[in-house]
């Protein structure tokens, strides 16, 4: 079976090395002109982790990437903790994977180093799609053309291949804006900040922090309600002085990893409505091509590998039936996904509560059901996504 990948970031490039791994002769196009993700850090949980270990990335994973020891949630003001749930050798033990933080590029540039050279084409934007009976023809700005059995979206949240396929979808504005920044270590060693997963919490916003690129840098995300700024792209500079304005009276460390900021980049949130079908025919999506969700979960690309797995299982298990594979797919994903994009979507709310009442009874409820612990994360990590039934 051969398989056309449209998009090589992380979510096209997982999907290539399972489908791959499964059987399939796949290919990965991709629009720039080399593999290259922005400078942001990521967060790869267990139900992620353990598909990519299978593929033999262990070794260039534990080079780059982080293990957080815990995720700590605090308050705004008095860096009161929250919550303190596990991530290190009790999540492992638990759910038998680690949980890692990268850096965006670290971990796509581990991914397409792992892909055979001559099945990842850069410098390829799709421009047209076309279904013949049994193939579908992608066409690229650069003349070329290829052939498959199945082409899969994998062009993130403003995917070419979802509005070719379903038609031009307008994105929603959230009301959110984020700034993030990438500190060098040596800015901020005085801190003496922890190797885990920091999350602060106040009124109209919140900050999350960790380290990345093997503890050289410390990736840093502040989002807050109400912005003005509304456009969805991760490359807009900002400026330092309106992040710092923004989190006035917050506690010493966040103002020191703000003002620690090399320089900083601002974009705006934004949602899509549910898409009624992933695929048409023999296209189909994954990844924030079809259920892009806020980032309050930290589930983003561990959703896009998942899907990956599902579909090279599913494809495996059915190659005399794409059709059939396809809608056990979407099947199988779509109230996953559907349940963690409101999951995320409800963080949002619970993370930017203002002091009262409401967030007194949050504050209660982190410190004594613990919905990060590991009996209530069991959902989420344990998850296997290659065992499509």
């Amino acid at each position: 079976m051969k398989i056309a990948v449209i998009g090589g970031g992380i979510g096209g490039l997982s999907a290539a090395l399972q489908l791959l791994k499964a059987g399939l002769d796949v290919h990965v196009y991709e629009q720039a002109p080399r593999i290259a993700e922005i400078g942001a850090g990521i967060q790869i949980s267990p139900n992620a982790s353990r598909l990519l270990l299978r593929l033999g990335l262990k070794a260039a994973m534990d080079a780059v990437g982080v293990r957080p020891r815990a995720v700590h949630q605090r308050r705004w003001d008095d860096g009161r903790t929250l919550q303190r749930a596990p991530l290190g050798p009790e999540v492992e033990a638990n759910f038998g994977a680690p949980y890692y933080h990268f850096h965006r590029g670290d971990l796509a540039n581990l991914l397409a180093g792992a892909l055979p050279r001559e099945r990842l084409h850069a410098g390829h934007k799709l421009i047209g799609l076309e279904q013949k009976g049994e193939r579908v023809i992608a066409r690229f700005g650069n003349g070329a053309t290829a052939e498959a059995d199945l082409l899969v979206g994998a062009d993130g949240i403003h995917s070419r291949v979802r509005e070719i396929a379903f038609g031009p979808e307008k994105p929603r504005f959230t009301g959110c804006v984020a700034w993030r920044g990438l500190v060098p270590a040596e800015r901020i060693r005085h801190l003496g900040i922890e190797v885990a997963s920091h999350n602060w919490v106040g009124p109209g916003g919140h900050v999350v922090h960790y380290w990345v690129s093997g503890g050289r840098m410390m990736n840093v995300v502040c989002i807050v309600e109400h912005g003005d700024w509304t456009r969805e792209s991760w490359t807009d500079k900002g400026e330092v002085a309106d992040v710092l304005a923004r989190y006035e009276g917050w506690h010493p460390t966040v103002r020191s990893l703000i003002g620690a900021f090399p320089e900083t980049f601002i974009w705006a949130l934004h949602d899509r409505a549910e898409l009624p079908r992933w695929s048409d025919g023999r296209i189909t999506l994954l990844g924030d091509a079809c259920h892009p969700m806020l980032p309050m979960m930290a589930q983003g690309a561990a959703q896009s590998i998942e899907d990956g797995a599902a579909l090279a299982t599913l494809l495996k298990a059915m190659p005399d039936d794409i059709a059939g594979a396809l809608a056990r797919y979407e099947a199988l994903r779509k109230p996953r996904a559907t349940k963690l994009q409101q999951a995320s979507a409800a963080n949002r709310t619970r993370f930017h509560l203002p002091d009262g009442e409401a967030q007194r009874a949050r504050d209660e409820a982190m410190a004594t059901s613990g919905d990060r612990s590991i009996a209530n994360i069991g959902w989420l990590y344990a998850h296997d996504a290659a065992e499509a039934p």
